[in-house]
């Protein structure tokens, strides 16, 4: 018989799991909380934080950098927030160091894992809210495929789009009107669209997206988000522009009766 113990910290879960297999099975598991605070650092480990040491200046130089500034905090809510309003315009803004001209950029909450604080932001900050190795991409979309994707964020309930388009959902996940830069979608028209390359493979409750055609996915470390993010605010801290982002109306949800 094996017996596993789970210690749960206050930042960290290690679970150890028992092998079941043959005549083998858990018999009870037993956990104990161990809260992690400043008592730990009455009596430091002078040879633990000499080792340390080495590893966190060489973080610190690579996290601690200032990249820009923000007007506000921005984080992330549905239907529509700040923090997903700023990313998908950042995708369209990025079209034009890769030649493109995308119609609309969709940017999935889900892959936004951290608040923006207000004032300076670190590139560790930008790390954080995109920890993944999400890569930015373009495709197109058939207008049929667009409204399907339309329909598919209803049902979600909101997800991070720019600001040239305006979706009415009801709170029952229907679409109810898709305007892109002031006007219907066309379903005869094919729709330059910026995302990541997740999305592109019609992930997290898109599967539209799996539709695209002439899709450019740039595979380079460089394309990753977090870089593109960063170079968004350092662009604007060259000006002396602070980043910033409202609520507009791009996703408006009204009660289906």
């Amino acid at each position: 018989m094996k017996k596993t113990k789970t210690y749960l910290l206050l930042f960290a879960l290690v679970a150890c799991f028992s092998a079941c297999g043959g005549n083998y099975k858990v018999t009870s598991v037993e956990r104990t909380r161990i809260i992690v605070d400043s008592t730990y650092d009455v009596l430091p480990n002078d040879e633990a934080q000499a080792f340390l040491n080495v590893y966190r200046a060489k973080v610190d130089s690579i996290m601690s950098p200032v990249v820009g500034h923000t007007a506000r905090v921005m984080s992330v809510d549905r239907p529509e927030s700040l923090l997903s309003n700023l990313l998908s315009d950042i995708l369209v803004w990025a079209g034009q160091k890769y030649g493109e001209s995308p119609e609309f950029g969709i940017y999935n909450m889900g892959g936004m894992r951290s608040s923006l604080p207000k004032g300076a932001v670190t590139f560790g900050k930008v790390l954080e809210l995109a920890p993944f190795e999400n890569k930015i991409c373009f495709l197109s979309l058939k207008g049929s495929d667009v409204l399907d994707l339309f329909r598919q964020i209803a049902v979600i309930g909101g997800e991070g789009v720019s600001g040239n388009l305006r979706l009415v959902i009801t709170d029952k996940g229907k679409l109810q009107s898709a305007k892109i830069n002031g006007e219907d979608v066309d379903v005869n028209r094919i729709y330059r669209v910026a995302t990541i390359d997740y999305l592109s493979e019609g992930n997290d409750r898109m599967p539209a997206f799996a539709n695209h055609l002439d899709l450019v996915s740039p595979k380079e470390d460089h394309n990753d988000m977090r870089y593109i993010i960063s170079d968004y605010f350092i662009e604007h801290e060259k000006r002396g522009e602070l980043v910033d982002a409202k609520i507009e109306g791009r996703i408006v949800v009204e009660s289906e009766k």
